[in-house]
This record gives structure tokens, C-alpha cells and sequence, in this order.
């Protein structure tokens, strides 16, 4: 890395060098944590699908393939969703506020990729190693609830405000609840710095991670996990009187399709944030 800032000071001298360099370097970072996180939703949903077929006993998706490979028929179906998505028109209904019902999906996947910047990858690599990084993440992730109401109030729509108000009343509950197991969390550990939260469990025993003396807690913060990104069993923001998918009832193209991203973002910086019970980088590093 040092080589690579000197030849940046070297073209663009020392002031715009370092600058330019600081600014390449962290968005290639940004890439390398966004464009993961993008296959990993696309083939966790594909997954998903399948197993929920063979539960089914369908068969599922296996009809795109890559170059015509037969043995990975389906594996190219995330791809090909993605793009049908991007090409599909965005309809926005009549009475609509169109600056808001647009605003929303933005305001449910931003919140949900930033909260990433504070993770912990290892000791060394981490994008923004802030010392309230804990608050910062709640904060992230409360954030896509304002994604939601908008999103339920600008489709000018009865069954639409609804689904988006039993979606809000269920994530703010839980966040509550979230909020609480990590309070334990935080008064163990003395610090809202994620790797300070790491380093904190370490020795030489498991009894050492608070995953074993928080174990209630773990198990509220794991359910109320599950239940913000309003998965089965906690689908409530689907309302089975309607037969409607909720506060995103009246999106299309790529505007519905953002929202369900935003959702299991949110879902997987929750799961990678169990570092606060088990120390993630010292389970893979031995």
C-alpha cells in the first residue's frame, strides 16, 4: 500500500496524492464490502427458493444457466431477476407524492449498506473504526423504519399506510428489545467500539465470550433480528385480510425490488454483528 501512495504523491504530488490515494483506496474497500453483500442477498434468496421448492416438492429455479453449463442450471436466475428488474418500468401511482414514494427504497438500503462501515473484518481491516461504533449501527439500522412509513404514506394508499404502520409498530418493538440485550453487552465489555467488544473476549476458554453468561440475551437479540427484516414467523406487515405484501404494495421494477436488499441487509449486519456475543475474527484465525 505504501508503494501504491507513492506513486499517487509522485503523479499528483504530496497534498492532492495523499487525498486521491485516501479517496481510492476507500472505495475500493466500499467495493469490496458492497459487491459481496449484493451476491450474497441475490444467492441467499436463491437458496431460499430452492429450498423452499424441494419443501414444496417443486423443483425450483433451473432454467438459467451460465454459457450453456447444464450442471449450473438456476445458479444464473439472481442475475438474470436483477437485470428483469432493472429493466422493468416504475410505476407510480396516481395521487402519489413521487419525490417521497421514490425517497423511500433510497431511505431503507442506505442506512442499511452504511451500517457496514463499521464492522470489524479483522484486527486491521475495518472501513470506519469509530469508538461509538455499537450506536452507530443501531442508528443505521433504526433508520430504515422512516424508509417504511414514507414509503406506506406517499402510495397514497389505504392497505399500503397500513401495512406500513403494523411494519413499523412490529421493527420498533423489537429494536427495543435489540437495544436491551446489547445494553449487557456494552456493560461487560465498558466500550461501543466493536473491535474493543472483540478483544474484550479473548483467552483461551469459551467461557471468556459472552455469548456464555449472555446467553438469554443472545437468544432476544437473534429473535429480534429475525423479526426486523419481517420474515416468517414475523410477517405481520403482510396482511393476510388484504392479500397484499404490505407497505410496498404499490411499487414495481427496481423501487420494489430495492426494498427486499435493504431488509436482509439489515439482517446480515445483525448476524455479522454477533461479534458482540462471539468474537468473529478469533473463530476464524484460531
Amino acid at each position: 500500500m505504501e508503494n501504491i501512495q507513492q506513486q499517487f504523491v509522485k503523479i499528483f504530488g504530496t497534498e492532492w496524492g495523499v487525498m486521491l490515494f485516501s479517496l481510492a483506496s476507500n472505495m475500493t474497500f466500499i467495493l469490496a464490502i458492497v459487491i459481496p453483500l449484493l451476491l450474497g442477498v441475490a444467492y441467499l434468496t436463491f437458496a431460499e427458493r430452492k429450498i423452499i421448492a424441494y419443501m414444496q416438492i417443486r423443483v425450483g429455479p433451473n432454467r438459467v444457466t451460465f454459457f450453456g453449463i447444464p450442471w449450473l442450471r438456476g445458479w444464473g436466475q439472481p442475475i438474470a431477476d436483477a437485470v428483469k428488474a432493472m429493466m422493468k418500468e416504475i410505476i407510480i401511482p396516481t395521487g402519489a407524492n413521487k419525490f417521497l414514494f421514490i425517497l423511500a427504497p433510497v431511505l431503507t438500503i442506505m442506512p442499511a449498506l452504511a451500517a457496514w462501515a463499521v464492522i470489524p473484518f479483522s484486527p486491521e481491516l475495518v472501513l470506519a473504526d469509530i469508538n461509538a461504533g455499537l450506536l452507530y449501527i443501531l442508528a443505521m439500522t433504526s433508520m430504515g423504519i422512516y424508509g417504511i412509513i414514507i414509503a406506506g404514506w406517499a402510495s397514497n394508499s389505504k392497505y399500503a399506510f397500513l401495512g406500513a404502520m403494523r411494519s413499523a409498530a412490529q421493527v420498533v418493538s423489537y429494536e427495543l428489545a435489540m437495544g436491551f440485550a446489547l445494553v449487557c453487552v456494552l456493560m461487560m465489555s465498558k466500550s461501543l467500539n466493536l473491535g474493543d467488544i472483540v478483544n474484550g473476549q479473548q483467552g483461551n476458554s469459551l467461557l471468556n465470550w459472552y455469548l456464555i453468561p449472555l446467553f438469554p440475551m443472545f437468544l432476544v437479540y437473534l429473535i429480534s433480528g429475525v423479526a426486523e427484516t419481517n420474515r416468517a414467523p414475523f410477517d405481520v406487515a403482510e396482511g393476510e385480510s388484504e392479500i397484499v405484501a404490505g407497505f410496498h404494495v404499490d411499487y414495481s421494477g427496481m423501487a420494489f425490488t430495492v426494498f427486499f436488499p435493504g431488509r436482509i441487509f439489515q439482517h446480515d449486519t445483525g448476524r455479522y454483528s454477533d461479534i458482540n456475543y462471539v468474537p468473529r475474527w478469533m473463530v476464524t484465525s484460531g
